[in-house]
Order: structure tokens, then C-alpha cells, then sequence
């Protein structure tokens, strides 16, 4: 059944937004669990080039996307695997954080930013730029209030969270990623940076590189991700709306044929709901309630990248929407896309 979408209302909104230069350009596309129902481009892919415009395939850095896309997802094929216990305290079974403060705390905590570890801050002015000293000085590092007391994003989450899922399953993680959720979902072109010249073409720049005074283009904004060499939980992965659509259509399905990735509707639908209690804001497993929504009544969870992007999912209305946008290109403000989020996300719904 064809979506009631007013597609000529979302093509009008977000091409004002290029005109106000909230963004160069932007990709859009909304579904359900079949597929594509509806989908647009708009603007254009670098201002200093105005002849390149927008397309469907343009590849964006998906930023915190990368959470989702290879974190939560892969976490949850080692939970349906029986491998990782949400509940079990991380001392338990992984030596690594044996006789630290991370000890203390559960994978669950890490999923709903209540784990109490620290927030924001420069790996490479805390532990150097050798890759191992920066994974010894996260999972060493103390807490700085106990696990369940508060609700804090923090990027550490999902950074150890992937060096859990690297630990149980003796794979890095972009290879965990492409073999137990992109492959057997058709996502070809979703992968970790830095990405191949043919390849980075079609890529939506973000901001500017101080070091080479050019627009970065297939190379992952996020700085830790680059001190990592591309591939941590934070960020770091590229994709195209396609791919998007063929994650976002999975997740409303209850497919479990063997070309199914290794998580499936159990997961989802322990994900897709409150886990924080009376904490505030509420959070799911790594998605969150769309501001302005009640779980209960509205159903539709969120998860946002910093360069620009964005994707919904609503079960209980059987609709997904994502938005791809290079906003970093002109700002790091937030504020020019909120606005532009939240009434896609009405569009999209309504």
C-alpha cells in the first residue's frame, strides 16, 4: 500500500533549506517494510562546484549513524548469538576491564548512556596517538558517577562497545560489521573510510581540513575515528540512501531466512522501547524517542549524525524515513538542522 505522503511538500522544504544554506544538498527517502515509497534530491553536492547536483547514490559520512549501522547492530547479532548477556558486568568476562572501573558496568548501561563514563573529550590529548594506548586508556579510564544513576550521551559508549563486540568476536569491527549485517543485507556501498578516490567522488564533503584547506571528502569528519584509522564505534562509516533503505525496510520486518544479518525481530523490539525508567531523557538500545513524541502513543525512535543525518523507524505505523544531508559543510551548530529534522520527521509520519 503507497504511503499518504505529501513528497512534493518534503522536495519544497528541503530545498529551501539549501537556499538558506542550512545545507548544500540533501537525500531523502521514506518507506515501510517493503521498501521505497517515496524519495528525493535536493541542491548540491559542493557549493564550490554548482554544476554537481545532489543524486540519490551520493555517498555521505554518516557520522554517529556508524552507531547504529555497526555497533547496535552487531551487538545485537553476539546477543541473539547467546555470546554477550545485556545484564552480565564487563569484569566478568572481559579481562581487559578486570579491576577497573568498567568492570562495574553492563552492556545495557553502554546501549542507554547510563554507564557513568566520561563524556566528551580529546582521546589524543589523554592517551597519545598509538591506537592501543587510546584502547587501554577508554577501558581503563574511571567512571565519573555510577552506572544507572543518570542518562548522558557520551560517544565513549558506543567506542567500547565496539571494542566489546571486537573482543567477542575475535573481528575487527568494520569486518564484524560487513559480514554479520551489510553483506547479507545487500548494503554494498556501506563501508568504513577512508574510501577509494572512485569512490570518494560521489561523496558529500563535510567540513573544512585546517591541514589541507579543502573540504573533506571521503575521509570521516569525527577526529577520533581518523586517530583510529578510520574504523571505532563513534563514527567513521559511509553510506548511500539505498543501503539506509534496505536496513531501515529490515528492521520492520520478521524476516529470519539465513540471508537475514544475524540479528532479528527479538532484538529490535527489546531496542524499540523505554529502558531508562523514571531517568531522563528516555532512551531505548541506542535509539531514542523523536523529540517532541511519547513512545507509548507515537512510536517513532531516532538516531542523528553530526554532519547532517538522520533516520526514523515507527513500527507501530510500519514507516522509516531517512535524511542525508552534508550541513558540516557551512556549520558544527547544531541549530540549523533542528529545525529542518523535526518537521522532515512530520512530513515523513504524518
Amino acid at each position: 500500500m503507497a504511503l499518504d505522503l505529501d513528497t512534493d511538500g518534503i522536495h519544497q522544504f528541503l530545498t529551501d533549506g539549501v537556499r538558506d544554506k542550512v545545507y548544500p544538498g540533501a537525500v531523502w527517502a521514506v518507506g515501510d517494510s517493503h521498501g521505497i515509497t517515496a524519495a528525493g534530491a535536493t541542491g548540491v553536492l559542493d557549493p564550490e562546484r554548482p554544476g554537481e547536483l545532489m543524486q540519490h547514490d551520493t555517498v555521505f559520512d554518516v557520522a554517529s549513524l556508524t552507531k547504529i549501522l555497526a555497533v547496535w547492530s552487531t551487538i545485537g547479532c553476539l546477543v541473539e548469538d547467546g555470546i554477550l548477556h545485556l545484564d552480565q558486568q564487563l569484569g566478568d568476562f572481559w579481562p581487559e576491564v578486570a579491576g577497573h572501573a568498567l568492570a562495574q558496568v553492563t552492556a545495557r548501561h553502554l546501549l542507554t548512556h547510563t554507564a557513568g563514563v566520561p563524556l566528551r573529550a580529546n582521546l589524543k590529548n589523554l592517551y597519545g596517538t598509538d591506537p592501543q594506548s587510546i584502547r587501554d586508556g577508554v577501558l581503563r579510564e574511571a567512571t565519573h558517577r555510577p552506572p544507572g544513576q543518570a542518562v548522558e550521551y557520551t560517544d565513549r559508549a558506543a567506542l567500547i562497545l565496539g571494542y566489546l563486540a571486537e573482543h567477542l568476536s575475535g573481528q575487527s569491527l568494520d569486518t564484524l560489521a560487513t559480514s554479520r549485517v551489510w553483506q547479507p543485507l545487500g548494503m554494498t556501498q556501506t563501508h568504513f573510510g577512508p574510501l577509494p578516490t572512485d569512490v570518494a567522488r560521489r561523496c558529500a564533503p563535510t567540513e573544512l581540513d585546517d591541514t589541507t584547506a579543502t573540504h573533506l571528502k571521503g575521509t570521516a569528519h569525527d577526529f577520533s575515528a581518523r586517530l583510529l584509522g578510520g574504523v571505532c564505534g563513534i563514527a567513521g562509516a559511509f553510506s548511500v540512501a539505498d543501503d539506509l533503505a534496505a536496513f531501515l525496510r529490515y528492521l520492520l520486518t520478521t524476516d529470519t531466512s539465513a540471508e537475514a544479518p544475524g540479528f532479528g525481530p527479538a532484538w529490535i523490539k527489546e531496542s524499540l522501547q523505554v529502558h531508562t525508567g523514571h531517568l531522563t531523557p528516555p532512551r531505548g538500545l541506542f535509539w531514542h524517542p523523536a523529540p517532541g513524541t511519547t513512545p507509548a502513543t507515537d512510536d517513532i525512535w531516532v538516531h542523528y549524525g553530526f554532519t547532517g543525518t538522520g533516520i526514523w523507524i515507527s513500527p507501530a505505523k510500519n514507516r522509516w524515513a531517512a535524511l542525508l544531508t552534508n550541513k558540516l559543510y557551512y556549520t558544527r551548530d547544531r541549530e540549523p538542522l533542528t529545525h529542518t529534522r523535526n518537521t522532515f520527521r512530520t512530513l515523513a509520519f504524518t
